[in-house]
């Protein structure tokens, strides 16, 4: 996934653009914690399918 899409990217369950960072193939996002799958290259960013990390 490119990092340029990063900079368009929005957490929807913060309905902001909170900082967000890849590690492992996973998008977390640094103000609400959750944590949304990258599945071949696409970003899931379901909040359905999103997780809570500490």
């Amino acid at each position: 996934m490119p990092r340029r899409l990063l900079d368009v990217l929005a957490c929807p369950a913060c309905e902001d653009r909170p900082k967000i960072e890849i590690r492992h193939r996973v998008l977390y996002c640094l103000r609400c914690g959750r944590s949304y799958p990258i599945k071949n290259g696409v970003p899931i960013m379901l909040v359905e399918g999103s997780r809570f990390e500490k």
